[in-house]
């Protein structure tokens, strides 16, 4: 199975490794200090086990380890497990707002707290 890395071209799938739908991008947001400690463990519990398990097109999360060790988003039919496309996970984040990059904010420095 070759996967269309979007910088290097065609890679074969031994190169990645599998770690699950692109849907784990969309890690629940918990502020500090909890103001609803149950709705974060909800929320939490939903995003940890509670997967769906389509047949046809599904967006998935690889991982480039034998190569440059970005994350891919690869699109594939569960199916039959044509490889439709490739994105990388981190041009998503931030599409999203979720990113490290220049659209998100700088972390909070601990020396000027």
């Amino acid at each position: 199975m070759l996967i269309p890395h979007p910088l290097l071209g065609p890679r074969d799938a031994q190169e990645f490794v599998y770690l699950g739908p692109a849907a784990l991008i969309d890690r629940p947001q918990i502020t500090f200090p909890l103001t609803d400690a149950s709705a974060a463990l909800d929320a939490f519990h939903v995003y940890l086990h509670e997967r769906e398990n389509p047949a046809g097109l599904h967006r998935e999360l690889w991982f480039h380890e034998q190569g440059d060790r970005s994350w891919l988003v690869v699109t594939r039919d569960t199916r039959t497990h044509d490889i439709v496309g490739a994105e990388l996970a981190t041009d998503i984040a931030r599409a999203v707002g979720r990113g490290r990059g220049p659209e998100a904010p700088p972390p909070a420095n601990k020396d000027t707290a």
